[in-house]
Protein backbone atom coordinates (compact mmCIF):
# COMPACT_ATOMS: atom_id res chain seq x y z
CA UNK A 1 0.00 0.00 0.00
CA UNK A 2 1.27 3.34 -1.03
CA UNK A 3 1.64 6.08 1.55
CA UNK A 4 1.01 9.43 0.44
CA UNK A 5 4.19 11.59 1.77
CA UNK A 6 2.57 14.55 4.21
CA UNK A 7 4.16 17.59 4.19
CA UNK A 8 3.37 21.08 6.19
CA UNK A 9 0.63 21.84 3.26
CA UNK A 10 -1.12 18.66 2.83
CA UNK A 11 -1.20 18.37 6.80
CA UNK A 12 -2.79 21.92 6.97
CA UNK A 13 -5.25 21.75 4.28
CA UNK A 14 -6.60 19.15 6.59
CA UNK A 15 -5.89 20.67 9.79
CA UNK A 16 -7.40 24.07 8.60
CA UNK A 17 -11.06 23.83 9.31
CA UNK A 18 -10.54 22.27 13.16
CA UNK A 19 -7.48 24.51 13.95
CA UNK A 20 -9.11 27.61 12.43
CA UNK A 21 -12.40 27.21 14.65
CA UNK A 22 -10.02 26.40 17.50
CA UNK A 23 -7.99 29.71 17.72
CA UNK A 24 -10.83 31.53 16.49
CA UNK A 25 -10.02 35.11 18.87
CA UNK A 26 -13.80 36.50 18.83
CA UNK A 27 -16.93 35.80 17.12
CA UNK A 28 -16.05 35.05 13.63
CA UNK A 29 -15.94 37.15 10.29
CA UNK A 30 -15.43 34.17 7.29
CA UNK A 31 -13.45 34.61 3.48
CA UNK A 32 -14.67 33.33 0.71
CA UNK A 33 -14.29 29.34 0.91
CA UNK A 34 -11.05 29.61 -1.72
CA UNK A 35 -9.62 32.53 0.00
CA UNK A 36 -9.77 30.42 3.19
CA UNK A 37 -8.28 27.32 1.64
CA UNK A 38 -5.43 29.44 -0.09
CA UNK A 39 -4.58 30.71 3.11
CA UNK A 40 -4.52 27.73 4.64
CA UNK A 41 -1.88 26.69 1.79
CA UNK A 42 0.20 29.45 2.03
CA UNK A 43 0.14 28.91 5.85
CA UNK A 44 1.65 25.54 5.06
CA UNK A 45 4.22 26.71 2.65
CA UNK A 46 5.89 29.24 5.06
CA UNK A 47 6.06 26.40 7.59
CA UNK A 48 7.72 23.94 5.11
CA UNK A 49 10.15 26.71 3.89
CA UNK A 50 11.16 27.54 7.24
CA UNK A 51 12.94 23.94 7.73
CA UNK A 52 15.30 24.98 5.41
CA UNK A 53 16.23 28.08 6.55
CA UNK A 54 20.12 28.86 7.80
CA UNK A 55 19.72 32.65 9.31
CA UNK A 56 17.38 34.23 11.45
CA UNK A 57 16.92 36.76 8.87
CA UNK A 58 16.05 34.60 5.84
CA UNK A 59 13.35 33.04 8.33
CA UNK A 60 12.00 36.72 8.52
CA UNK A 61 11.98 37.77 5.22
CA UNK A 62 9.78 34.72 4.18
CA UNK A 63 7.54 35.85 6.90
CA UNK A 64 7.13 39.55 5.77
CA UNK A 65 6.59 37.83 2.72
CA UNK A 66 3.49 35.62 4.13
CA UNK A 67 2.14 39.03 5.46
CA UNK A 68 1.75 40.49 2.16
CA UNK A 69 -0.88 37.84 1.26
CA UNK A 70 -2.69 39.93 4.12
CA UNK A 71 -1.82 43.54 2.91
CA UNK A 72 0.78 43.91 5.94
CA UNK A 73 3.73 45.59 4.40
CA UNK A 74 5.29 45.97 7.99
CA UNK A 75 6.37 43.72 9.90
CA UNK A 76 8.35 43.65 13.45
CA UNK A 77 9.60 41.36 15.55
CA UNK A 78 11.27 42.30 18.93
CA UNK A 79 12.59 39.94 22.02
CA UNK A 80 12.51 41.38 25.36
CA UNK A 81 13.89 39.92 28.96
CA UNK A 82 13.49 41.46 32.17
CA UNK A 83 15.99 44.28 31.37
CA UNK A 84 14.25 45.21 28.45
CA UNK A 85 14.31 45.28 24.94
CA UNK A 86 17.51 43.83 23.09
CA UNK A 87 17.42 46.34 20.27
CA UNK A 88 20.40 45.27 17.56
CA UNK A 89 18.41 45.15 14.15
CA UNK A 90 19.36 42.41 12.04
CA UNK A 91 19.90 40.18 15.77
CA UNK A 92 17.26 37.64 16.42
CA UNK A 93 16.34 39.45 18.81
CA UNK A 94 14.84 42.49 16.83
CA UNK A 95 13.78 42.25 13.42
CA UNK A 96 11.78 45.14 11.26
CA UNK A 97 10.78 46.30 7.60
CA UNK A 98 9.46 49.75 9.39
CA UNK A 99 9.89 52.80 7.24
CA UNK A 100 13.13 53.96 8.06
CA UNK A 101 11.43 57.92 9.58
CA UNK A 102 9.46 55.95 11.79
CA UNK A 103 12.09 54.13 13.27
CA UNK A 104 14.55 56.86 13.29
CA UNK A 105 11.24 58.62 14.77
CA UNK A 106 10.63 55.99 17.39
CA UNK A 107 13.66 55.67 18.85
CA UNK A 108 14.62 59.10 19.13
CA UNK A 109 11.24 59.58 21.12
CA UNK A 110 12.22 56.56 22.87
CA UNK A 111 8.41 55.31 22.62
CA UNK A 112 9.59 51.89 23.18
CA UNK A 113 9.58 53.04 27.19
CA UNK A 114 5.90 54.03 26.15
CA UNK A 115 4.41 51.85 23.20
CA UNK A 116 1.18 50.88 24.61
CA UNK A 117 1.37 47.71 22.65
CA UNK A 118 4.07 46.62 24.51
CA UNK A 119 2.54 47.42 27.38
CA UNK A 120 -0.99 45.18 26.51
CA UNK A 121 1.12 42.46 25.08
CA UNK A 122 2.55 42.38 28.61
CA UNK A 123 -0.47 41.26 30.34
CA UNK A 124 -2.53 39.75 27.55
CA UNK A 125 -1.81 36.06 25.84
CA UNK A 126 -3.87 36.29 22.83
CA UNK A 127 -3.60 38.44 19.19
CA UNK A 128 -5.05 42.07 19.50
CA UNK A 129 -5.62 44.77 17.26
CA UNK A 130 -4.47 48.21 17.65
CA UNK A 131 -7.57 50.01 17.04
CA UNK A 132 -8.87 47.82 20.48
CA UNK A 133 -5.31 49.42 22.45
CA UNK A 134 -6.29 52.65 21.24
CA UNK A 135 -9.75 53.41 22.56
CA UNK A 136 -9.23 51.54 25.78
CA UNK A 137 -9.91 53.60 28.47
CA UNK A 138 -6.56 52.81 30.49
CA UNK A 139 -4.53 53.62 27.42
CA UNK A 140 -2.54 57.19 28.37
CA UNK A 141 -2.92 59.90 25.95
CA UNK A 142 0.74 59.85 25.22
CA UNK A 143 0.17 56.36 24.15
CA UNK A 144 -2.22 57.00 21.80
CA UNK A 145 0.36 59.80 20.82
CA UNK A 146 2.54 56.61 19.77
CA UNK A 147 -0.06 54.96 17.65
CA UNK A 148 -1.71 58.84 16.12
CA UNK A 149 2.30 59.04 14.97
CA UNK A 150 2.79 55.63 13.53
CA UNK A 151 -0.35 56.58 11.00
CA UNK A 152 1.75 59.19 9.52
CA UNK A 153 4.60 57.40 8.87
CA UNK A 154 1.81 54.88 7.31
CA UNK A 155 1.25 52.40 9.93
CA UNK A 156 -2.20 52.78 10.13
CA UNK A 157 -3.82 50.06 11.48
CA UNK A 158 -1.78 46.81 12.61
CA UNK A 159 -2.26 43.41 14.81
CA UNK A 160 0.13 42.79 17.59
CA UNK A 161 0.89 38.86 18.40
CA UNK A 162 2.18 38.68 22.48
CA UNK A 163 5.08 35.35 22.70
CA UNK A 164 5.50 34.41 26.24
CA UNK A 165 7.82 32.64 27.43
CA UNK A 166 9.62 31.12 30.14
CA UNK A 167 11.70 33.02 33.03
CA UNK A 168 9.42 35.94 32.37
CA UNK A 169 10.63 36.46 28.62
CA UNK A 170 8.75 37.85 26.17
CA UNK A 171 8.59 38.96 22.58
CA UNK A 172 6.26 40.74 20.83
CA UNK A 173 5.24 40.28 16.70
CA UNK A 174 3.49 43.36 14.84
CA UNK A 175 1.91 42.99 11.45
CA UNK A 176 0.46 46.75 10.15
CA UNK A 177 -1.29 47.79 7.26
CA UNK A 178 -1.21 50.82 4.92
CA UNK A 179 -4.74 51.47 5.13
CA UNK A 180 -7.66 51.66 8.06
CA UNK A 181 -9.17 49.20 8.72
CA UNK A 182 -9.85 46.19 11.11
CA UNK A 183 -8.47 42.61 10.50
CA UNK A 184 -11.30 39.86 10.24
CA UNK A 185 -10.70 37.11 12.75
CA UNK A 186 -9.17 34.83 10.96
CA UNK A 187 -6.71 36.98 9.29
CA UNK A 188 -5.50 36.99 13.14
CA UNK A 189 -5.73 33.55 13.64
CA UNK A 190 -3.06 32.98 10.41
CA UNK A 191 -0.93 35.85 11.89
CA UNK A 192 -0.51 34.25 14.64
CA UNK A 193 -0.03 31.02 13.93
CA UNK A 194 2.92 32.31 11.80
CA UNK A 195 4.10 34.67 14.15
CA UNK A 196 4.38 31.40 16.99
CA UNK A 197 6.07 29.70 14.34
CA UNK A 198 8.18 32.75 13.14
CA UNK A 199 9.30 32.49 17.62
CA UNK A 200 9.85 29.13 17.86
CA UNK A 201 12.27 28.66 14.74
CA UNK A 202 14.66 32.11 16.45
CA UNK A 203 14.39 30.46 19.77
CA UNK A 204 16.10 26.95 17.55
CA UNK A 205 18.62 29.33 15.64
CA UNK A 206 19.51 30.99 19.62
CA UNK A 207 20.05 27.64 21.29
CA UNK A 208 21.85 26.37 18.82
CA UNK A 209 24.17 29.05 18.62
CA UNK A 210 25.18 28.63 22.39
CA UNK A 211 25.46 32.55 23.38
CA UNK A 212 24.52 35.58 21.38
CA UNK A 213 26.99 37.08 18.54
CA UNK A 214 29.07 39.64 20.06
CA UNK A 215 32.08 39.87 17.17
CA UNK A 216 30.23 42.67 15.50
CA UNK A 217 29.12 46.41 16.33
CA UNK A 218 27.36 48.41 13.67
CA UNK A 219 29.28 51.73 12.69
CA UNK A 220 26.71 53.91 14.28
CA UNK A 221 27.55 52.12 17.72
CA UNK A 222 31.61 52.48 16.85
CA UNK A 223 31.08 56.09 16.82
CA UNK A 224 29.29 56.27 19.59
CA UNK A 225 31.76 54.19 21.80
CA UNK A 226 34.54 55.87 19.99
CA UNK A 227 33.78 58.86 21.52
CA UNK A 228 32.96 57.53 24.67
CA UNK A 229 36.13 56.27 25.09
CA UNK A 230 37.55 59.93 24.01
CA UNK A 231 35.59 61.24 27.36
CA UNK A 232 32.59 62.54 25.51
CA UNK A 233 28.84 62.65 27.37
CA UNK A 234 25.58 61.71 25.37
CA UNK A 235 25.02 64.91 24.68
CA UNK A 236 28.08 65.80 23.43
CA UNK A 237 28.50 63.01 21.53
CA UNK A 238 25.27 63.92 19.97
CA UNK A 239 25.80 67.11 19.23
CA UNK A 240 29.24 65.76 17.18
CA UNK A 241 26.73 63.03 15.27
CA UNK A 242 23.69 64.49 14.76
CA UNK A 243 21.86 61.84 16.94
CA UNK A 244 19.37 63.14 19.60
CA UNK A 245 20.53 61.99 23.53
CA UNK A 246 18.06 59.32 23.32
CA UNK A 247 19.90 57.51 20.10
CA UNK A 248 22.94 57.89 21.47
CA UNK A 249 21.97 56.36 24.39
CA UNK A 250 20.74 53.65 22.65
CA UNK A 251 23.85 52.59 20.16
CA UNK A 252 25.77 52.68 23.79
CA UNK A 253 23.74 50.32 25.55
CA UNK A 254 23.70 48.27 22.58
CA UNK A 255 27.65 48.09 22.74
CA UNK A 256 27.23 47.02 26.59
CA UNK A 257 24.98 44.59 26.00
CA UNK A 258 27.17 42.96 23.18
CA UNK A 259 30.40 43.11 25.59
CA UNK A 260 28.59 42.05 28.52
CA UNK A 261 29.18 45.15 30.34
CA UNK A 262 27.44 46.86 33.45
CA UNK A 263 28.51 50.68 32.63
CA UNK A 264 29.66 53.08 29.78
CA UNK A 265 33.21 52.71 30.38
CA UNK A 266 33.96 49.18 30.67
CA UNK A 267 32.30 48.51 27.57
CA UNK A 268 34.33 51.03 25.43
CA UNK A 269 37.50 49.62 27.19
CA UNK A 270 36.71 46.19 26.01
CA UNK A 271 35.71 47.46 22.48
CA UNK A 272 39.61 48.43 22.64
CA UNK A 273 40.80 45.46 23.88
CA UNK A 274 39.06 43.87 21.14
CA UNK A 275 40.50 45.99 18.50
CA UNK A 276 37.18 47.00 17.49
CA UNK A 277 38.07 50.71 17.66
CA UNK A 278 41.24 52.94 17.70
CA UNK A 279 41.56 55.89 19.49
Amino acid sequence: MQHRRMTAVTEFRELSPRVSDQLFLSPRMNFPGAARGAFAVELGRLLDRTYGIGQPKQLFDLLSAFALNFDCPWVAYGSRDQKGLKPVRGDPAVMLNYPDGWREHYLEMGYDKIDPTIKRGRRRIEAFRWSEVYNDESTTEDERRVLDEAAAFGLRSGVSVPLHGPDGSFAIMNFAQARDGEFPNRTITYLQLAALHFHLRVAEFANAAGIESTSNLSPREKECILWTAKGKSSWEIGKILGLSINTVNFHIKNVMRKMDANSRITAAIEVLKRGMIEL
